[in-house]
């Protein structure tokens, strides 16, 4: 079920950077596959909009889903090894304490530490985990956002009518 967060495309002035929390399946995506869906997330994160923050438990897991045989051979097939992802993790990620648990427990156990570290930092949570997707609204009372994807939208001029139209009573006369 895909759950697109729209954000501007381009940033208002003085905006925050915004903490974003990335599961290991967004970060595969991300760092592996070039999925097209992590383009605005790849863009906000270089224009530094969006700080990828994530904790050392975090990276072990990615470290460990690499060595996956089918992970593996998709990576050859991208011409990509673990420690090049690795590196680029490290490089994009920065790592902070573990969370404490929020109230609301996540059905899968391994996504627990995704929702308790996007919590903490009030940060939009990226995961396609069903398990997590259902717990969007109840998420939203701690002030995190949860989403499949990013999506950027225009920002709109406003659109002037270049003929200004007469104000009633204003009318010009006309000769009879």
């Amino acid at each position: 079920m895909p759950v697109e967060l729209a954000l501007p495309a381009v940033a208002a002035p003085g905006e925050p950077v915004r903490p974003v929390v990335v599961d290991t399946n967004v970060a595969l995506d991300l760092l592996i596959f070039g999925d097209p869906r992590t383009a605005p997330l790849r863009q906000l994160l270089a224009e530094g909009r969006l700080a990828w923050i994530a904790t050392q438990v975090m990276r072990d897991e990615l470290e460990r889903v690499l060595a996956y045989p089918h992970i593996a051979e998709r990576m050859d097939f991208y011409r990509v090894d673990a420690p090049r992802v690795l590196a680029a993790f490290d490089a994009g990620a920065r790592l902070v304490p573990v969370a404490p648990k929020v109230a609301y427990v996540c059905k899968d156990a391994d996504d627990q530490k995704f929702i308790d570290l996007a919590a903490q930092h009030r940060a939009i949570l990226l995961s396609k985990d069903k398990a997590v997707l259902c717990m969007r609204k109840r998420l939203m009372t701690l002030d995190t956002q949860v989403a499949t994807a990013l999506v950027l939208e225009p920002v709109l001029e406003p659109v002037l009518d270049p003929m200004p139209q007469p104000v009633r009573g204003t009318e010009p006369a006309t000769a009879a």
